[in-house]
């Protein structure tokens, strides 16, 4: 996962709400969007590590998890963070120490966390409002992290749930402005490594809930889309 934005009850209409991009080698293989077999998780799935970069469950978990830049290359030693994202969506706490950089969030029995293990392993809460990460610090200031905070909170407000407009502002390709921080765009065309799937998850005030996940070739031709519903506990 390369760049995510999300509303965490930001909305009287709306409990969940994520936008997020996919960023990896095409040759990575992976399956689509499913449910897993035996199992509470809905996610893509990374066939080479087994895990999964963005995750909800049916008792109410969602967790999602992108690598940090600026510590060097991954050590292929260390556990896969794919496994850590089935861990925090199902509500486990994982062994944040024991995988490479990363930033995630994971939601489970009501509350919103956010988790690092870069500079140190470190967790907090998120307070209701819009939020973004990438490969750095939560909530940076970084052009592409505000342009789709930016298109969360325009939708938040319109009357009917447009997903057409968050898929096309996670399919922007325009060049950040040099501004320091990321200087990717939020849509990485490039025939190597670069933006595979795109997903939203939305989840209403009662708990109803939508994942869909559009995907990409090396190209940055749409291939498919798989949408599944489910329902969450509580309100």
């Amino acid at each position: 996962m390369c760049v995510l934005a999300l509303a965490w009850r930001a909305h009287p209409r709306w409990r969940l709400v994520v936008a997020a991009n996919r960023d990896e080698f095409h040759a990575r293989a992976a399956a689509p969007l499913a449910e897993w077999p035996d199992d509470d998780i809905i996610a893509g799935r990374d066939l080479i590590a087994g895990g999964t970069w963005l995750a909800v469950t049916r008792a109410g978990g969602f967790a999602a998890v992108t690598n940090l830049r600026g510590y060097g290359a991954p050590d292929p030693a260390k556990a896969s963070r794919g496994a850590l994202v089935v861990d925090l969506a199902r509500g486990a706490a994982g062994n944040a120490a024991a995988v490479n950089p990363f930033n995630a969030i994971a939601v489970r029995g009501g509350v919103a966390t956010f988790l690092t293990n870069r500079p140190v392993v470190a967790s907090h809460a998120l307070a209701p409002g819009v939020h973004a990460m990438s490969n750095g610090p939560l909530d940076p200031p970084w052009p592409k992290t505000q342009r789709l905070s930016g298109l969360i909170a325009a939708w938040l407000d319109r009357p009917a749930a447009d997903e057409d407009m968050l898929f096309e502002g996670l399919r922007d390709r325009s060049p950040p402005v040099a501004m320091g921080g990321d200087p990717v765009a939020i849509f990485v065309d490039d025939p190597v490594y670069g933006t595979r799937c795109s997903t939203l998850v939305l989840v209403d005030a009662a708990g109803r809930g939508t994942i869909v996940e559009r995907r990409y070739d090396a190209g940055a031709e749409r291939t498919g889309e798989t949408r599944l519903d489910f329902a969450w506990p509580g309100g």
